[in-house]
Formats: structure tokens, C-alpha cells, sequence
């Protein structure tokens, strides 16, 4: 694998093993810095704007105490009906949104946030895809609840984990749905110099 300039070491601002596996399937070496912020999550937000908005508060706030690095943030969420589904409270919350999103399409909204303050580096980029359920009984819910960890998972499942239950069908990136469009954040890192 290919040596990254040590004096600018790449940092995920995120906790999400998702992420760091699609970070690291891409050939990059990073460190991980889980942002300490509260991020936006109004069920009412507009979904573009609130990922958008988290994304850079995860990248500035670890760009800030890591300053020659190059800084990733991300943010996912689910929209339907006019409604930002986060991840889920506990499990009847994670039901509620898998009952919503029985039989239906929804939109999956990733913010992704690139910084470096050593040179001002800020680039920003929004990507959607869209996903359809099948009809879930309530057997298929528990089903899936009993299988999947989902309290973790904005909308309160995750498609590369049993998805075979529950989706129907998507349109754009799949690991957009994931939770890091890794096509955007190839075109992101090497405007950043960090091509590959």
C-alpha cells in the first residue's frame, strides 16, 4: 500500500464501523477521531441541510485539534413523508420506522465534509439515493430486529446487513445508503491531493 506523506495523516471524524470499512476498502490509511458535538437531528430539518451541517461540524471540530491533517466528516439520515428518520431510541422506535417504511420509496441524504486548516482546504459535497421496501409484516419486522443491530443506523436498518428482508430495490449509491458514498469520496480526497 502506498505511504501517505506523514506530515499530513488522514483522519475519519467518525465512529462508524460502516465508514471505516468503506474508507479503508478504497486503499486509504487514516487515524480515527470520533467528533465530540451534538449534531442537528430535528425530525422537521431539511434533511440536505442537516446532513450537510453535521458533516462539517464532525470536520471542523477535529480539523481544529488536528490542524495539518486531512479531515473527513460524514452524516447520513433517511427521509420520508416530509420527516428525518435518525437512528432509532430503542426498539420500538426502530419498528415504528420500519413499519413506516414498509411498501414504500425513501431517500438516503449523506453530507460529507473535507478539511485541512494548514492550507484552508473546504470542500463540501451532498449525495441522495433513493431506496424502496417491500411490504414488511410483523413477522418480517421481528425478524430483522432479532438479526440486526439497528439502534446505531439512521432510519433504523441498515441495507448491507440481512437488506435481502426488507429492500426491494435502490436507485444511485449503494454506499451512499451505507453510510459513505465512496465514488464522491474518491473525487473529494483526490481534489484534496490525496489521490490514489
Amino acid at each position: 500500500m502506498p505511504e501517505h506523506k506523514k506530515a499530513a495523516p488522514l483522519i475519519l471524524a467518525s465512529a462508524s464501523p460502516r465508514r471505516r470499512e468503506l474508507l479503508a476498502e478504497l486503499g486509504y490509511q487514516f487515524d480515527i477521531v470520533p467528533a465530540e458535538v451534538t449534531e442537528h437531528e430535528a425530525p422537521d430539518a431539511d434533511p440536505r441541510v442537516m446532513v450537510a451541517h453535521n458533516a462539517a461540524l464532525k470536520a471542523d471540530w477535529v480539523a481544529a485539534r488536528h490542524p495539518d491533517a486531512t479531515v473527513i466528516g460524514a452524516d447520513t439520515t433517511v427521509f420520508i413523508d416530509r420527516t428525518v428518520l435518525n437512528k432509532p431510541r430503542d426498539t420500538a422506535d426502530a419498528r415504528a420506522m420500519l413499519r413506516m417504511l414498509s411498501g414504500r420509496r425513501h431517500t438516503v441524504f449523506t453530507g460529507l465534509a473535507v478539511r485541512r486548516l494548514s492550507d484552508g482546504l473546504r470542500l463540501d459535497r451532498g449525495v441522495a439515493s433513493e431506496v424502496t421496501f417491500k411490504v414488511l409484516d410483523e413477522a418480517t419486522i421481528e425478524l430483522y430486529l432479532s438479526k440486526v443491530h439497528t439502534l446505531d443506523k439512521a432510519g433504523g436498518y441498515g441495507i448491507q446487513e440481512h437488506g435481502d428482508l426488507i429492500v426491494a430495490g435502490f436507485t444511485g449509491s449503494l454506499t451512499n445508503i451505507v453510510g459513505l458514498p465512496v465514488d464522491e469520496m474518491k473525487q473529494l480526497l483526490t481534489q484534496a491531493g490525496l489521490g490514489r
